[in-house]
C-alpha cells in the first residue's frame, strides 16, 4: 500500500473571514478526523493536494504531515473534498483517519476487460454499474476490481453475486443488482406510406386547394 505525503498546518482561527484568507494564500482550510479523537481544524496547499489527486484519482492515502504545535504524522483518505462550482478551486476538504488493523469501507472502480461475444454480433455492451461497495483491511484494498465480459452473448448479463473479489474483501452491494449486460441494439425505420396512403394524401391536398373562398357581400 503506498501514500502520499502532504504538508498540513493547524490552524487555531475559523469562520468565513480567516478562511477567505486562507484561499488567497493558496490554501484551503480542512479537517482531520481521527477515531475516538478530537477534530484537528488544519490547511493546506491547494495546488499540492491537486497533485496528489491527478496522480492517483481513487482512494488515496495520503500521510498528513501536520506542522503545529507539534509535529504528527497521520494516514488518511479524503473522506470529503468541497469544490467552488463556478471557479473549480477547492473549497474545503475532510481528510478522515486511516489504522492498518481497522477495516475499510469504500467504492472501488470496475474495469471491464474484453470485447464480448454479443457486440461482435451486432449487439451493445452497457455499463449498470461503475464501481462496487467493498469492505477490506488497508492493505487489502485494490485500485480497481477486473471483470471479463469477453463471454457474454447478445441477452447475457454479470451482477454483483457474478463477480469475483481477492481473498480479504467483502462484497457490500446487494447481489441481485445488475453490473453488465449485452443489448440488441434498436433500430428505428420510419414507416413508408402505402401507395393508397400517399394518393389519398394527395387527393385531400388537392381538395383544399380547389375549394372556393367566401368572399365579403
Amino acid at each position: 500500500m503506498e501514500a502520499t505525503e502532504l504538508k498540513a498546518f493547524t490552524r487555531n482561527e475559523s469562520g468565513k473571514g480567516p478562511a477567505r484568507r486562507f484561499r488567497k494564500e493558496g490554501l484551503i482550510p480542512a479537517v482531520f478526523y481521527g477515531r475516538g479523537e478530537e477534530a484537528i481544524p488544519l490547511s493546506v496547499n491547494a495546488a499540492e493536494l491537486l497533485k496528489v489527486i491527478k496522480a492517483k484519482k481513487e482512494n488515496v492515502f495520503i500521510k498528513l504531515l501536520i506542522e503545529g504545535e507539534k509535529t504528527m504524522e497521520k494516514l488518511s483518505l479524503i473522506k470529503e473534498l468541497q469544490i467552488e462550482p463556478v471557479s473549480r478551486r477547492f473549497y474545503h476538504a475532510d481528510f478522515y483517519e486511516v489504522r492498518m488493523d481497522h477495516k475499510l469501507t469504500l467504492d472501488v472502480p470496475l474495469r471491464f476487460a474484453g470485447i464480448p461475444i454479443g457486440v461482435q454480433n451486432g449487439g451493445e455492451l452497457q455499463h449498470l454499474k461503475r464501481d462496487l461497495k467493498i469492505s477490506c483491511l488497508p492493505s487489502g484494498l485494490p485500485d480497481f476490481i477486473e471483470i471479463d465480459v469477453a463471454g457474454l452473448e447478445i441477452g447475457d448479463s454479470i451482477k454483483v453475486q457474478d463477480i469475483r473479489v481477492p481473498e480479504g474483501i467483502t462484497v457490500l452491494d446487494p447481489g441481485d443488482v445488475g453490473v453488465a449486460m449485452v443489448a440488441v441494439i434498436k433500430v428505428s425505420v420510419p414507416q413508408a406510406e402505402t401507395p393508397a396512403e400517399g394518393e389519398a394524401a394527395a387527393a385531400a391536398t388537392a381538395e383544399g386547394e380547389a375549394a372556393p373562398t367566401a368572399g365579403k357581400a
